[in-house]
């Protein structure tokens, strides 16, 4: 193997260790919205159940944010912007 070879492969191995790492789905608290509106987001979209929408409303309304999902970029990315298109501040982390 050449040195001009293990660059590359050491580059297309750390994007797929980069691609496969497990991320944060993070719902963050605004001033506008229910706690019936996002826990009903949260059941629907994270397919949470009531207890735990309950309990991420509850961490979300006092420590400003709560991480609800967690998985993959890919795996989490459809349910940020569902969230979104609630109006509902979320990221990726």
């Amino acid at each position: 193997m050449t040195s001009k070879e293990t660059p590359q492969k050491e580059k297309k191995e750390d994007h797929e260790q980069r691609n496969k790492k497990e991320r944060f789905l993070v719902l963050h608290n605004d001033d506008y919205h229910t706690f019936d509106y996002v826990i009903g987001a949260l059941m629907d979209i994270c397919e949470h159940d009531l207890v735990q929408a309950e309990q991420c409303t509850l961490l979300i309304h006092y420590k400003g944010k709560c991480d609800v999902k967690k998985g993959s970029f890919s795996y989490l990315r459809p349910m940020k912007n569902a969230l979104v298109q609630k109006e509902l501040k979320a990221t990726i982390v």
